[in-house]
């Protein structure tokens, strides 16, 4: 049989050309799977907060020209923290690799390849955790047609016969047009209950807020942010019988609405070491004072906040509004030693997150947090509430202003 040598040369080259010299051609199962697995499905799945699902070969195949857009523009996956800066465990960010061997799966023929090729440990990593106490509101609330910011309180009492820690706490907004945000608290007089779908505006709900609560800030829940969990070992502890106060902030809309959102607990299955506890630093924590943004302006924040206790963060969260543009924090030892905690170049508000660290940061006493915040009040900035723009100060709406660091730690 005679081999046509210079066919066969040219065969190699145009499949080196193709693929890379000594390169195999990838394939669902061994190279693209993890990639979405790890970094997309969280959202990207049924129930989830992405518009379609992501977690079969044929539903990654059929959106991939649209994974390859996102992806290589930045946009995906939504993660707003600078991985140079400070890298998270509950990090989700494409590199360049990742980027061009998604696109290249698609270049040489989206091959299926064999299941077996995905370990046992990416299929189990994004499994669903049933949860072990689902909090509905105890009735759907009717929004106004008349284009208003609402703001309204439930109470859900949790009706828990012992002490519990908790795992993980999720919010689930049941009309997902109309919350804007939500905010987790704890109460334990259970004397608050009157509470439940009072505006933040009504008389009556100023006087059930005179009562104390055991716990200002739970979870707080803005678009794009998934699941607070709390590392082994730890767990953040609810008393029996309390009630939780949720309070969730509507967008206005001109039809009627209803939402019927809910909260999902998950609790520790291990003996817990460390209660967890929260910090938040505030807009009146700001050095430069007044927290005010008038129009045309592209004003920095400062903040200087000593630690008055030792602490071991597990987990931050930096929360500002619409013309929220830059934020970064780190803290410097009494020892004068400098540890980045977050940076975010470009602030987003449609994609916030509570950003949980690879292990515990531990700060000693005396450690100076340093904070800076940037606002972009000008016609420049494509997010802003208000063309032309207008002053604004501080407030719950969305197109007031906020400057938070919440800092989950034990």
């Amino acid at each position: 049989m005679k081999i046509n040598f210079c066919f066969l040369y040219f065969f190699l080259f145009l499949l080196t050309r193709q693929v890379g010299y000594g390169q195999t051609i990838p394939t669902y199962f061994k190279e693209v799977a993890p990639i979405i697995n790890e970094n997309c499905v969280e959202c990207h799945r049924p129930g989830g907060l992405g518009p379609f699902s992501l977690t079969d070969f044929e539903a990654v195949k059929s959106k991939i020209k649209t994974i390859i857009a996102v992806t290589k523009s930045g946009y995906m996956p939504p993660w707003q923290a600078d991985p140079y800066f400070r890298s998270f465990k509950n990090e989700r960010f494409l590199d360049s690799t990742a980027i061009e061997l998604i696109e290249k799966w698609y270049l040489t023929g989206t091959k299926k390849g064999r299941r077996k090729d995905l370990s046992i440990t990416q299929n189990i990593s994004r499994q669903k955790r049933t949860a072990d106490l689902i909090l509905p509101m105890n009735k759907a609330y009717v929004l106004s047609d008349k284009s208003i910011e609402d703001y309204r309180f439930f109470n859900l009492p949790t009706n828990l016969p012992e002490d519990t820690y908790l795992k993980s706490v999720e919010f689930i907004p049941g009309n997902k047009r109309v919350v804007h945000h939500s905010r987790i608290m704890i109460d334990t007089t259970n004397q608050i209950r009157g509470i439940d779908g009072l505006s933040e505006y009504d008389p009556k709900a100023l006087e059930y807020q005179k009562h104390p609560l055991a716990d200002e800030f739970l979870y707080g829940w803005v678009p794009g942010n998934l699941p607070v969990s709390y590392p082994s070992g730890t767990g953040k502890k609810i008393f029996k019988n309390s009630d939780l106060i949720l309070n969730i902030h509507y967008a206005p809309t001109s039809k009627t609405e209803m939402d019927s959102s809910l909260i999902k607990l998950y609790f520790t299955k291990e003996k817990v070491k460390e209660e967890i506890k929260v910090l938040t630093i505030r807009e009146g924590d700001i050095s430069n004072q007044p927290f005010y943004i008038p129009a045309n302006t592209k004003p920095t924040f400062y903040v200087s906040y000593n630690l008055k206790q030792s602490v071991n963060m597990v987990s931050v969260m930096p929360h500002m509004h619409f013309i929220g543009d830059s934020f970064k924090a780190l803290a410097v030892t009494p020892s004068g030693d400098a540890i980045p905690i977050i940076k975010i170049d470009k602030w987003d508000f449609n994609w916030q997150s509570t950003y949980l660290f690879e292990k515990p940061q531990f700060l000693p006493k005396g450690t100076i947090i340093l904070i800076t915040a940037t606002y972009d009040n000008t016609s420049s900035n494509p997010e802003n509430p208000n063309i032309p723009p207008k002053d604004i100060g501080y407030g719950w709406g969305s197109t007031d202003e906020m400057m938070n660091f919440i800092i989950y730690y034990y």
